[in-house]
């Protein structure tokens, strides 16, 4: 794991053993709001730039055929396809029960359009699953970059938390040391 951390160092400008050395000069250094809101910042911008780097890859894999199957099937799941639809729907049936009716009930024309509409927004709505799908898939190998990386700053950090805590257990034996010779020598 010490290896693990050398070579890192010689990688990274910013490595836990820097950190560790600038916060050692002053130990009461402690971050207050303005670094907390900078980290916080930092961190919301780099989020940004993964998402849109991401829809931009997206963007460009995807044909003016994939985007309009995306836009078709947003709006076929929408409220306002379905309060349109059943709009015509009762239109079309009231129009149809008037004596200058072109489709007389049971409406075999209106089970041909109805028959149509399926049969051409169900493949549509698969080719946008299949689309989101690509896409949550590759959210998801980022996510699971992202959580690696943090793994391993995190044992980075238990690795310096315990070089920390050794160091503090020698001093501390140092001073009891030292208190026990002061006090023998008295």
């Amino acid at each position: 794991m010490e290896a693990d951390i050398d070579e890192k160092k010689s990688t990274d400008d910013c490595t836990p053993e820097k950190l560790f050395q600038e916060l050692d000069k002053e130990p009461s250094t402690k971050l207050d709001n303005d670094q907390l809101d900078r980290i916080t910042a930092m961190v919301n911008e780099y989020q940004g730039y993964i998402k849109s780097h991401l829809i931009e890859q997206q963007e460009k894999k995807s044909s003016k055929a994939d985007r309009l199957a995306d836009h078709i099937a947003s709006f076929g799941g929408s409220w306002t396809f379905i309060v349109l639809f059943c709009a015509f729907l009762g239109i079309w049936m009231v129009i149809n029960l008037m004596s200058f009716s072109f489709d007389k009930p049971p409406f075999i024309l209106l089970n041909l359009i109805l028959s149509c509409v399926s049969a051409l927004q169900a493949p549509v709505i698969l080719m946008s699953q299949n689309r989101q799908a690509a896409r949550d898939k590759q959210e998801a190998i980022l996510d699971f970059a992202i959580n690696y990386r943090a793994e391993q700053e995190n044992l980075e950090l238990k690795v310096l938390l315990e070089r920390l805590n050794k160091k503090l257990e020698r001093l501390e034996e140092m001073g009891l040391t030292r208190h026990a010779e002061r006090e023998h020598n008295r």
